[in-house]
């Protein structure tokens, strides 16, 4: 069976982490540990995960929001399906986004079953969700790490980690995502618990200042 981090674990990981980089302990040490960030592994996920590229994520969440409220709160394939064009403008979807989450929905109507991803290796869950236009490597990573709470996957191209990092190292610019990656590969085989970290540091930063 595939691991899946749990708060227990997490908390153990954390533990881990922080002592043996000093730079992780200290912003563990200031803000406390990470969030779980859990999500469920679904269709409404996805798109929602499609909503959050290169945007903020209150911008997403708010038209994730806006697109709860139109469907009553069932976001499902044939009911995505039924609203307009203009209704996906006005809810906050660009045209682009808005057809990549419509070829999503008819994937999944037409069989696309996330339940088998539960049990295959993370090359093959990247694959699998990387087959659809819209569905990059950093969402695909992002999946992996909230709804199928794999351990030890590193979202490459996260902006928030570049930055986190930056700050926490003092750094005198911005890590190139290629750098981040192989900076990540001290935090074998907990990745998925620095990264968590990292984001921790960069939302609480923000919400100090």
């Amino acid at each position: 069976m595939i691991p899946r981090l749990t708060r227990r674990s997490l908390l153990k990981a954390v533990e881990g982490l922080a002592s043996a980089d000093a730079f992780l302990a200290a912003s563990v040490e200031r803000y406390g540990p990470p969030p779980l960030w859990a999500r469920e592994p679904a269709f409404a996920t996805l798109v929602h995960l499609i909503l959050e590229q290169q945007v903020s994520l209150a911008s997403a969440r708010a038209a994730f929001e806006r697109l709860q409220a139109a469907l009553d709160g069932a976001i499902e394939p044939p009911r995505f399906l039924a609203l307009s064009e203009s209704d996906l403008r006005g809810i906050g979807f660009s045209r682009q986004k808005g057809g990549y989450a419509r070829e999503l929905a008819v994937a999944f109507i037409d069989g696309f079953d996330l339940d088998h991803l539960e049990r295959r290796p993370d090359d093959e869950v990247r694959a699998s969700l990387m087959q659809f236009r819209g569905v990059g490597r950093w969402t695909a990573d992002i999946y992996l790490i909230m709804c199928l709470r794999r351990v030890d996957v590193w979202p490459h191209g996260d902006q928030a980690l570049a930055v986190a990092t930056r700050e926490l190292f003092g750094l005198s610019s911005r890590p190139a995502f290629g750098e981040l990656d192989l900076r990540a590969e001290a935090w074998r085989p907990h990745r998925a618990t620095a990264a968590r970290i990292l984001w921790h540091h960069y939302l609480s930063v923000r919400a100090r200042s």
